[in-house]
């Protein structure tokens, strides 16, 4: 391989000045800057990550801290795979690179792989349960955005929807197709998009004028099967729900689920909205009505804000980012049976 000492004696030039064509090309002319890059890539030149490290004080390395809950399923859910692509490719145009860190450490576990992978920030996915590692990043100075969680500290902050326009668009949807006994399989309560998603649900009705029924409500866990035993508890009751909102797609595909395994038609008996659009919403039959996050949006408003608080050390964290999100209508929200 190519040292840079071979590309310093190919253009001639010093083994500073190279150094500086890739760690401060705004140091030397243009000339000698395409001079150099040419013969890098003749060469096969490619600095060395470490070094381009001690000269810049930057590693270009983020590190993911995605704890979901490492027993569960919160790994696979296809709403995350989705985003975290996002992520991914918005960090990459940028030239970061993304670093998966280890779950399940002590207190200070997250801060020293901060400092082992001289990381330039830190990006976090969680299941909203209390972290003592991830609350101590945040308020370590760290460069740090969470997604879907509500964060504190001078250099941290996070990227969401808005989880309550969306379940209140939901809600008018179904009561504008006719639908006025409308229960919500909610998301679990700790997390912030669960909660707002619920909040959003409660202020529709209520704007609605649609009284709120308490056996309306069944907390889920985002997944198929919490969908699926949510819907067979709210098709137990007396008196059914001719609706219902889900606030996450695989849910109300499992809710779809078990209306069909009743003998309910979807939507003639009971129609369905969730929330997401994952990918499979528009390919399950009938394909689902749902709120559409903008899952290409998170991933570049969470490079955006890490960014600017990489490139400005004295910057105190961006506001958090409310990303917008809109109503997909297909078939499970159509109008009721007749008669």
């Amino acid at each position: 391989m190519a040292t840079i000492r071979d590309l310093a004696r190919r253009c001639g030039v010093s083994v500073a000045t190279v150094s500086r064509v890739f760690n401060n090309p705004d140091a030397v002319t243009r000339e000698t800057r395409e001079a150099v890059l040419r013969a890098a890539a003749l060469l096969g030149y490619t600095p060395s990550a470490p070094a381009r490290t001690l000269a810049t004080k930057r590693s270009r390395m983020v590190g993911l801290a995605w704890d979901t809950g490492h027993r569960g399923p919160g790994w696979r859910h296809p709403f995350l795979q989705e985003l975290l692509v996002g992520l991914k490719t918005a960090l990459s145009e940028r030239g970061y690179h993304l670093l998966m860190l280890a779950t399940g450490e002590d207190a200070d576990g997250h801060l020293r792989a901060v400092r082992r992978h001289s990381l330039d920030g830190v990006v976090f996915i969680d299941d909203g349960t209390a972290d003592p590692a991830l609350t101590r990043l945040a308020e370590s100075g760290v460069p740090c955005v969470s997604l879907d969680r509500p964060v504190t500290g001078r250099r941290a902050t996070y990227v969401t929807s808005d989880n309550a326009g969306g379940a209140g668009a939901a809600v008018r949807h179904l009561y504008e197709r006719g639908r006025r006994r409308i229960a919500t399989i909610a998301g679990p309560g700790r997390t912030h998009p669960g909660a707002e998603r619920l909040a959003g649900y409660r202020a529709a009705l209520a704007a609605l004028g649609l009284p709120l029924r308490d056996e309306y409500v069944v907390e889920g866990d985002f997944y198929l099967g919490g969908g699926h035993a949510a819907m067979r508890r709210l098709l137990a009751l007396d008196e059914c729900p001719d609706a219902v909102f889900a606030a996450g797609d695989e849910m109300a595909v499992g809710a779809v689920r078990a209306a069909l395994e009743a003998g309910l038609d979807v939507p003639g008996d009971v129609a369905v909205a969730g929330f997401d659009d994952i990918e499979p919403a528009s390919l399950v039959r009938p394909a689902l009505t749902t709120v559409a996050q903008d899952r290409a949006g998170f991933g570049a408003a969470v490079a955006a804000a890490l960014i600017s608080m990489i490139d400005d050390p004295d910057a105190a964290a961006p506001p958090p980012t409310v990303l917008p999100v809109r109503l997909v209508v297909r078939e499970t929200s159509g109008p009721p049976r007749a008669g």
